[in-house]
């Protein structure tokens, strides 16, 4: 679905991204773990066009778009949740879940826009309750699920999701990963960069670990829960005495 190859892109003179290849298949979720700094975010706003590539390539679904504008990208089913989620604090849950579907609304079909409504209100029951609410008054998991919901109204077939647990109560970061385990089987492919490498490994199919704009390592989540340095990097040092005690 998502193929990049020897992809380069930065901030004038900064270079970011190094030589950046990867893949990801319909149906998986794959997530991509790294320090402060590393690129992750650098990488998905390249993919979804806020950011233009330096070089390099990205396919989606068998078609160029390094250069295709971001509407265009959101239009051929690649969306972007990004971080810090970004809602419109002085508009209602409602109104905010509706513009993520405003190229189905531009061109008139209301009828399919009422009907993903309703989808995401089930996928998010409690959204549905407060549709009227104003967004700036949720908790953070409560703006994190108007997020991938206004997502998910763009109709994509590939999600990529930036921090989404951020900020967020253990027991809430809890629900958002259940709700993103489910995607796939909505017919959803996710792309996740997300700082808590255990509870998004637990989720995922595959990983890249990405440093300094380069992917040092790759493999399955299992792989990468393994290995030593995921470990202590980012498991902490002593995750596989605790796996062994539990």
């Amino acid at each position: 679905m998502l193929k990049i190859r020897n992809l380069e892109a930065g901030y004038g003179k900064l270079r970011v991204l190094k030589g950046i290849s990867l893949h990801v298949s319909p149906g998986e979720i794959v997530i991509m773990i790294g320090a402060n700094g590393a690129g992750k975010t650098t990488l998905l706003k390249t993919i979804s066009g806020i950011l233009k590539a330096r070089a390099g390539s990205i396919h989606f679904e068998d078609q160029s778009i390094s250069t295709v504008a971001m509407e265009e990208i959101v239009n051929r089913g690649c969306v972007l949740v990004p971080e810090g989620r970004q809602l419109f604090d002085t508009l209602s849950i409602k109104d905010n879940l509706t513009l993520g579907a405003y190229l189905l609304a531009r061109r008139g079909k209301r009828r399919e826009v009422k009907e993903r409504l309703e989808e995401i209100y089930e996928l998010f029951p409690v959204l549905h309750e407060r549709q009227d609410q104003l967004a700036g008054t949720l908790s953070g998991g409560e703006q994190q699920m108007v997020a991938i919901g206004r997502a998910l109204m763009a109709g994509p077939n590939l999600i990529m999701m930036d921090e989404p647990s951020m900020g967020l109560a253990p027991l809430l970061v809890e629900k958002i990963f259940t709700t993103i385990a489910r995607l796939p089987e909505l017919g959803k492919t996710v792309l996740l960069v997300e700082q808590n490498a255990r509870a998004s490994l637990d989720i995922a199919d595959r990983g890249y670990v990405l440093e300094t704009g380069q992917i040092v390592l790759s493999g399955t989540s299992q792989e990468l829960l393994d290995n030593h340095d995921v470990q202590r990097a980012y498991l902490g040092k002593d995750y596989k005495r605790i796996e062994e005690l539990s």
